[in-house]
């Protein structure tokens, strides 16, 4: 068994508790995440966290709920790092050689916590530039949407070297559709309409995501999650990126396309937490 290291790491809520060689989210990826803020001591969107997390176990066929004693954990991680970001890692569990899953294995719950990225309150103030990256995603419809452990695409997209003054990539899938940046949800407004990607064959659906498209219809607008391409999004207004640490920053510049800001962006992310006691 491999010790746990990392002060900031707990094991199915033990701080020194160990993962198996053998666990399937180490060989296989077969697991779940999330990425969770902390404000004031509490869990921004933890509702919504949990059912992402419950509806992608049932995806893919992991029995996990979560627990009383597992919310408890998070809060008191909360409360004990009261401006952090807490990670949520579920693993099926041990599963020996193979890829077949067992038949009763026993999940892995691990937590961590880490500190907010430092430059998020810059983009949040003077929005940020993309590049189109190179490496494209796969389409997948058994996968699209859930945020699972396997991210080797995301790691070859973030391996290519950035310009300096660009902040992160725009990324297709393999038949040209814009899907997202390489840690966000996108939206783009043009002529007062709203369109997000769809999630149907590639791409991460972010708890915040939904947030935002409530509250673009609470300001009138009205949202098509569709299909499109790179063209269409250089002809838009304004373009936005969301996700559950920065909220809403404006998208400034994709390669040589300039886009004005949106109005209302700090007031998106705003509603987003309207709810939430910060």
């Amino acid at each position: 068994m491999t010790q746990n290291l990392d002060t900031n790491v707990w094991v199915n809520q033990d701080e020194a508790g160990t993962i198996s060689p053998f666990d399937r989210g180490l060989a296989y990826g077969d697991g779940l995440f999330a990425t969770i803020q902390t404000n004031n001591g509490v869990i921004l969107l933890l509702d919504a966290h949990l059912a992402r997390l419950h509806q992608g176990a049932v995806r893919l066929g992991i029995n996990w709920s979560p627990t009383e004693s597992f919310i408890a954990h998070l809060k008191q991680l909360a409360a004990s790092n009261p401006n952090h970001c807490i990670k949520v890692i579920l693993s099926r569990g041990n599963g020996g050689r193979g890829y077949m899953p067992p038949e009763h294995a026993k999940l892995t719950e691990i937590t961590s916590v880490h500190p907010l990225p430092s430059h998020y309150p810059i983009w949040q103030r003077e929005g940020i530039k993309l590049a189109l990256s190179e490496v494209e995603l796969g389409r997948q419809p058994l996968l699209a949407g859930i945020k699972h452990l396997n991210r080797l695409e995301q790691v070859l997209i973030k391996a290519q070297p950035l310009a300096n003054d660009v902040q992160d990539w725009l990324v297709v899938d393999t038949q040209g559709k814009v899907i997202e940046s390489s840690m966000a949800n996108l939206f783009a407004i043009k002529s007062s309409k709203v369109y997000t990607p769809s999630m149907a064959y590639s791409g991460v659906a972010g708890v915040t995501r939904e947030r935002v498209i409530d509250a673009l219809l609470q300001f009138g607008l009205s949202v098509e999650c569709t299909e499109f391409d790179v063209t269409f999004l250089q002809s838009c207004d304004h373009v936005m990126l969301s996700n559950s640490l920065f909220g809403v920053v404006d998208v400034t510049t994709i390669g040589n396309q300039v886009f004005e800001r949106f109005a209302e962006t700090k007031k998106l992310t705003e509603l987003i937490y309207a709810n939430e006691k910060r």
